[in-house]
């Protein structure tokens, strides 16, 4: 899934990333109200983590009810530390769909997660990702191409997440490494390379045309057409 977190303490923000990473998913962060509502409203999640209280002007709940009053149903997991029954009732009457009290359970969240994707599925939004024959399952993690499986390491399977959410366009290595790799820097090996040939092999080949390809002096490019 990708999902998008808005988290001010540090601590906190880098054990979520961390931990969602590990498990496959493409992680988004925020450190404060602005620029969170920025990215809810101007990008396309499968879920958000919310921190109830957020520095920058406006508060989780703030943002959870604009995304509501604009007709964006994405799942909204609050975090926070306020445990009063009355708070998490008012967090779910602004637009939250759930309800986690900090001091939480990592395994609890994915769970937590997990559910909302669920039920956001049963609810016909969309958690599969398609480009040509290719098709991506975000909730069973599974992956075909022409009805044949392809089985993806879990860095393999975010690359192909990413590069089909960016379809038709060029993919430069600095967005691979600042989103897949969460560097900010070019460390100067072939990591890149190395990781996009081995899902190229998965997914093209035995296939009469390649839809991985690279494009000279840019990047990479995922593409459906010939």
């Amino acid at each position: 899934m990708k999902i998008l977190l808005v988290e001010d303490n540090q601590q906190v923000a880098g054990f979520l990333k961390k931990g969602l990473h590990e498990a496959g998913h493409v992680v988004d962060w925020a450190d404060n109200g602005r620029d969170g509502m920025a990215l809810a409203i101007g990008e396309a999640y499968d879920a958000i983590i919310l921190d109830r209280m957020l520095p920058g002007g406006i508060d989780g709940l703030g943002i959870v009810a604009a995304l509501r009053a604009s007709g964006n149903k994405v799942p909204v997991l609050i975090l926070s530390a306020l445990d009063e029954v009355d708070e998490r009732i008012r967090g779910l009457k602004a637009g939250g769909d759930d309800y986690v009290v900090k001091p939480f359970s990592f395994g609890e969240v994915v769970a937590r997660l997990e559910a909302l994707a669920r039920r956001s599925q049963d609810n016909h939004y969309d958690t599969t990702l398609k480009v040509g024959e290719l098709s991506m399952d975000l909730l069973s993690r599974k992956v075909t191409r022409d009805g044949k499986a392809l089985l993806l390491k879990p860095r393999e399977f975010k690359l192909l997440e990413y590069l089909m959410r960016h379809a038709e366009q060029v993919v430069t290595r600095t967005m691979l490494l600042e989103n897949i790799w969460e560097y900010h820097f070019d460390p100067q090996t072939n990591v890149i390379d190395v990781h996009v040939s081995k899902l190229r092999q998965k997914i093209d080949t035995g296939f009469e045309r390649s839809m991985l390809r690279t494009v000279r002096n840019a990047g990479y490019m995922l593409t459906a057409g010939p």
